[in-house]
């Protein structure tokens, strides 16, 4: 369980600055531009593309902070022996697990824009701080749920039932 806390403390430490600072920089014209991941979310909304700037607040905020709080959920019931709903917590760590593949989704979309967008000095997108941030952020909590030991989950040696 080490390993799961550890890896789990590291990804939050790597969304903190993934979130303060810019993920994206536009150069239009000479005049630059720089978003935070919910100054993003933000902008969109004002451009009125509401359903990317869902897909990016889902993929970019909700589900790392979700992937915190299951994770951290499961390492604390693990730690209490509680035999409550194993099956839900069993099937919580691969919902974990899988979304895990999937969240490098806004690492790619940035790499890909700085890479096609280059129209020299008419416009520009180059990557920010915190892609490298986001990145480490997801790889992070990726480990820290390939630490986890499913088999904790179904332990069934419990404070209660310990004997002498």
């Amino acid at each position: 369980m080490q390993r799961v806390w550890a890896w789990l403390a590291g990804g939050f430490m790597a969304y903190i600055p993934a979130n303060v600072y810019p993920m994206l920089e536009t150069t239009t014209l000479g005049k630059t531009q720089s978003n935070t991941l919910l100054g993003g979310v933000i902008e969109l909304v004002l451009h009125h593309s509401y359903g990317v700037a869902a897909i990016v607040f889902f993929a970019s905020i909700v589900i790392p902070i979700g992937k915190f709080v299951a994770i951290s959920y499961l390492a604390v019931q693990v730690q209490r022996h509680d035999r409550h709903a194993i099956h839900l917590k069993h099937r919580m760590l691969e919902v974990v697990e899988f979304i895990g593949r999937w969240s490098m989704i806004d690492v790619f979309v940035v790499a890909l824009l700085s890479s096609l967008v280059q129209l020299g000095s008419v416009v520009s997108v180059k990557p920010g701080i915190a892609a490298i941030s986001f990145a480490l952020s997801v790889v992070f909590t990726m480990l820290s749920a390939m630490s986890f030991d499913s088999r904790l989950i179904w332990d069934t040696d419990t404070k209660d039932t310990k004997t002498a």
